[in-house]
């Protein structure tokens, strides 16, 4: 079962095959609080006479779960549910910007600009003096180099550090989906030929001063602006 499998698998109604119900049976019982994160499952076999299923569904359940980061197998120890943090879960999500293309690229650009936007803004009521001082590091580095992969490499970290301070791990996980080093390399590549280098400087420095005002509603325009800057080149670059 590969990754498009396991998740088609996660995602379908209880009412599908018996591979599916497994699914749905595990994922019950760690939100019904049955099976906690770290927790060790019972047995294969155990298991799936307790579930009612046979071994070979449990099996490909469990396969389909440790891909997508609910579950976690421990060489000579057995199979446990991971801390289920949203990093972990999310995890796959950046599949779909590594390998989307043409209109659907927008389409992730669109919703990158609403979340970062709405993470900076939160970022600016609430980031602290160490995170800004991070912020401020990467945005002095894009600044004192030409190199497009250490603008990028950057880029990522600045951005980064705002999701960070934004304090919503959720929505920061989403946002490192969304901003792949493999996602953003591509767009950028296009991009930088635009003579992009100088808006783009601009464009940090107005997020940056605005996360120094502790500014919300001036950090949310200076993201949506940036985001958005990239997304209609984008559309300009797929417009017949």
């Amino acid at each position: 079962m590969d990754e498009t499998q396991a998740r088609e698998a996660v995602t379908a109604p209880q009412k599908g095959t018996v591979t599916q119900r497994a699914i749905e049976r595990i994922k019950a019982m760690i939100a019904e609080g049955r099976l906690e994160p770290g927790q060790r499952l019972p047995t294969e076999r155990d298991l799936a006479a307790q579930l009612g299923i046979s071994r070979s569904s449990m099996r490909e359940a469990i396969r389909a779960l440790t891909v997508l980061g609910v579950l976690e197998a421990r060489h000579g120890s057995g199979i446990y549910v991971t801390q289920l943090e949203a990093g972990d879960l999310l995890e796959t999500f950046g599949v779909v910007a590594d390998l989307s293309r043409g209109p659907r690229l927008i389409e992730l650009l669109e919703v990158r600009r609403i979340l970062e936007s709405t993470a900076t803004a939160l970022a600016a009521a609430r980031i602290t003096q160490e995170q800004l001082a991070e912020v401020e590091k990467h945005l002095t580095a894009m600044n004192t180099t030409d190199d497009p992969e250490e603008i990028l490499a950057h880029d990522l970290s600045f951005h980064r550090e705002i999701a960070s301070a934004a304090g919503n791990e959720t929505m920061a996980a989403i946002l490192e989906g969304l901003s792949s080093r493999t996602f953003r390399a591509r767009v950028w590549r296009g991009y930088q030929e635009e003579g992009a280098f100088a808006r783009t400087r601009r464009e940090h420095a107005a997020i940056h001063r605005a996360l120094v005002a502790h500014d919300p509603e001036a950090a949310r325009a200076a993201a949506a602006a940036h985001v958005g800057e990239v997304e209609e080149w984008l559309r300009s670059q797929l417009t017949p």
